[in-house]
């Protein structure tokens, strides 16, 4: 398939100087290192090479990527998805069951597996695909792999593909050293790779690239619960999309029920939540039906989410990795974006961080909080339900009497469907909807919460 092609599927015009870098170092046959910030295009970077290295007459998995979370599993399967390529890859995760990965396994034959590391080993163990026709590892956020609890699983991934030709590994950090179990060695050839005798290392991170379009402010706290500070903020923020960092899961709960509290709508982001939590909270910040998002560095790495306008840091990052990664959030691309440090009295700045940083002013009125735009409408109905999104539009404009300006975005699932619609439009529609049929189903229509 041509690249033409590929590119006219995903509705992008030209590749960026990096992604033409990347797609000619993968070409030499030698392990890559690609060093990119967060929002430059990494995903498509590799996978454009991936695809087209791939060998139509070879049945099998061909390729595996590696993945600290399962959001961004789903993310590069979506996009791989979306090159319309004839070739096949699915996702696998903790939080569903595995018999129904293996069951999808055997069906579509896929030639690249995406994978977090336990689900994966869970996989290799069972025999559920042969490992022997992988040929080609891609380890995504590898410097992940060098934090505890990865580095394990990782290695044990590694140590069940015999036939690895070729290792790819990407990060928006540079890591101080490449793991040896990876088989890559590092760039002062100090680490013997057993099937490569050279790597090849690309590094498009440039600090000063982005300083001109992130603006740091310091909001100073009076005590040490910032709670209130930061609810003060984010109503001065209004409803532009705001992401919220805290360090620990508890305290992502315990911020979001205050907030709550409040009548300040806003959801929550963490590992410990059931998946289908997760996505719909993703859903709705993406979709713009929930401008804040509460959450722990998971949501820091990986997730493709455009137009982030803040950051907000309401615990200080534990080291400077994660802080450039919390930041790589917003001012994504061209675009600008504010990051903003909440400090209390007998909190410092850390190093990394410039320390004269200008002190948020609240204005003398503070702001009611600001109700989003868009609301997300939940339906009962899927992919597997042979229902797509022109039936869904057209459902909507027909019974509900929404037009073009009413509807956001559509994302159709496998057994259920989230739509975005304008909050002020959303008690109508449900009342026009109410007790109709969507393409003859029955179903529940009703708004996500």
């Amino acid at each position: 398939m041509e690249i033409q092609d590929i590119l006219r599927n995903l509705q992008i015009e030209q590749l960026t100087p990096m992604q033409e870098a990347t797609r000619e170092a993968y070409r030499e046959n030698k392990d890559l290192v690609l060093l990119s910030p967060t929002g430059s295009g990494k995903t498509l970077a590799f996978l454009l090479p991936l695809v087209q290295s791939l060998k139509a007459e070879m049945q099998g998995v061909q390729a595996i990527v590696l993945v600290p979370s399962r959001e961004l599993a789903l993310q590069i399967e979506t996009v791989f998805k979306s090159m319309g390529t004839p070739f096949k890859a699915m996702s696998c995760y903790g939080g569903r069951p595995a018999m129904e990965e293996h069951r999808t396994m055997k069906g579509i034959n896929p030639s690249v597996i995406i994978g977090t590391p336990g689900r994966m080993n869970d996989h290799l163990r069972k025999e559920n695909f042969d490992a022997s026709s992988v040929t080609t590892l891609v380890i995504d956020e590898f410097d992940k792999c060098l934090e505890f609890g990865f580095h394990d699983e990782m290695a044990e991934v590694i140590g069940q593909l015999p036939s690895l030709k070729k290792r790819v590994l990407l990060s928006a950090t540079d890591a101080e050293e490449i793991p040896l179990f990876t088989g890559v060695r590092d760039a002062d050839n100090s680490q013997l790779s057993t099937l490569n005798s050279q790597l090849v290392k690309l590094d498009f991170l440039d600090p000063e690239a982005l300083a001109p379009r992130l603006r740091l402010h310091k909001v100073l706290s009076p005590g040490k619960d910032k709670l209130e500070t930061l609810y003060n903020l984010l109503c001065t923020l209004g409803h532009h999309s705001t992401l919220v960092f805290c360090n620990y899961r508890e305290s992502v709960e315990r911020v979001t029920a205050y907030l709550q509290s409040k009548k300040f709508p806003c959801d929550m982001f963490h590992g410990g939540m059931e998946q289908p939590d997760r996505e719909r909270a993703l859903y709705k910040f993406r979709n713009g039906s929930c401008a804040v998002l509460i959450s722990t560095d998971l949501a820091a790495r990986g997730l493709d989410i455009p137009g982030i306008e803040n950051v907000v840091h309401y615990h200080l990052p534990v080291n400077e990795e994660a802080y450039t990664h919390r930041n790589g959030r917003t001012a994504r691309w061209e675009a600008d974006g504010n990051s903003y440090i909440i400090l209390h009295a007998e909190e410092r700045i850390p190093e990394y961080i410039p320390e004269d940083i200008e002190a948020f002013e609240f204005p003398e009125v503070l702001p009611k909080p600001a109700k989003p735009r868009w609301a997300t409408l939940y339906i009962g109905k899927g992919k597997k339900d042979k229902l797509n999104k022109i039936d869904i539009v057209g459902f909507l404009y027909k019974k509900g009497g929404m037009v073009r300006e009413d509807v956001g975005q559509v994302d159709v699932k496998e057994h259920y469907a989230f739509v975005a619609v304008r909050r002020s439009k959303m008690k109508q529609l449900l009342t026009l909807i109410r007790g109709e049929k969507i393409k003859g189903m029955k179903t529940i229509i009703e708004e996500a919460k």
